[in-house]
């Protein structure tokens, strides 16, 4: 109510910029909104009837309601945003519990309880410590890293799709030469990694091979030809492999196929899209933000003995 304008609009656009974390909180000092703002953006899954809770796992919660019929629910899990977080929806009730309408049942992202929670309640210092946190510079304790206060998971979509070439189709295929059997061990019979599969840089997400032309020949397999007659496996390895610097877990492929109805794009038989999903911990050089347009940078983790305490020997979080 009395801040300054301009800090004020810092405030709102930071909030729309917050990244999802794995658990966030509630704050403490709400402005009444949050629980509107939480159901109204579609994130938390509420009871449309009144009813008594049949059955809860994961991904569905399964609702007797008071007329006699039954409604289920089905989460979000694990989804890919448009910005590359994680959207995943968790029950908040138990089997056997009593819902009216408008109860929360699912906390989606940035949800806490049905209301809205865009990052956790610390506890922040505001003081000078040897010139680290000059100028909107913010000092991080190492428990907030350990204990993953501020950590979020990250989900990128890789593609990869076999065509019609000049030479002949290309092939999703895992018989690829010249790669090692090292390499193959987590692709399936199909050619494509197994779901859970922990990957680095470089390695074969889906493998995938193109006719190559007589131009492509080296002068050795030329003179094999010349002399033997046989068709060496004309085929170079196109596979999809994961791009520099990425690295996590396969938690999704989903593969579509001409020949099994899909609609492709012209001279497209094959596309695969496999999803890679990883955890960042907060580091040196992220932004965190309160809600008043109060923003820094993280310039350095303190380890927590380090770090200032109150009288009754709490570590504080933020500096």
């Amino acid at each position: 109510e009395h801040d300054d304008a301009n800090r004020a609009l810092m405030g709102s656009n930071m909030q729309r910029q917050a990244v999802p974390l794995i658990t966030s909180d509630a704050p403490l000092v709400g402005t009444g909104m949050e629980f509107r703002g939480a159901v109204d953006a579609g994130d938390v899954v509420v009871a449309d009837k009144a009813g008594v809770v049949k059955e809860v796992s994961a991904d569905l919660i399964e609702i007797a309601a008071d007329d006699g019929t039954y409604q289920t629910y089905r989460m979000a899990k694990f989804r890919r945003s448009n910005q590359g977080t994680c959207i995943n929806q968790r029950p908040l009730v138990d089997a056997g519990a009593r819902v009216e309408i408008g109860t929360p049942l699912a906390d989606g992202p940035c949800t806490d309880e049905g209301e809205m929670a865009l990052g956790r309640n610390m506890l922040v210092a505001f003081m000078t410590w040897e010139g680290y946190n000059y100028e909107d510079a913010i000092i991080l304790s190492q428990r907030v890293v350990q204990q993953d206060l501020l950590t979020s998971i990250h989900i990128e979509e890789h593609e990869v799709d076999a065509r019609d070439t000049k030479l002949g189709p290309e092939e999703i295929t895992r018989d690829i030469p010249n790669v090692s059997d090292e390499m193959l061990s987590d692709l399936d019979e199909r050619g494509i990694i197994r779901i859970g599969a922990e990957v680095t840089t470089g390695d074969i997400l889906v493998g995938k091979v193109t006719p190559k032309g007589e131009t492509e020949l080296t002068p050795e397999e030329r003179l094999l030809r010349a002399i033997f007659g046989e068709k060496a496996r004309e085929v170079r390895d196109t596979s999809l492999k994961v791009p520099h610097g990425e690295e996590g877990t396969v938690i999704g492929v989903r593969v579509f196929d001409r020949d099994n109805g899909d609609e492709l794009p012209p001279g497209v038989n094959q596309l695969v899209r496999v999803y890679v999903a990883q955890k960042r911990k907060i580091s040196v050089g992220d932004k965190l933000a309160g809600r008043h347009g109060n923003k820094g940078v993280i310039s350095k983790i303190l380890p927590v003995e380090d770090m200032p305490f109150l009288e009754d020997g709490t570590h504080v979080d933020v500096i």
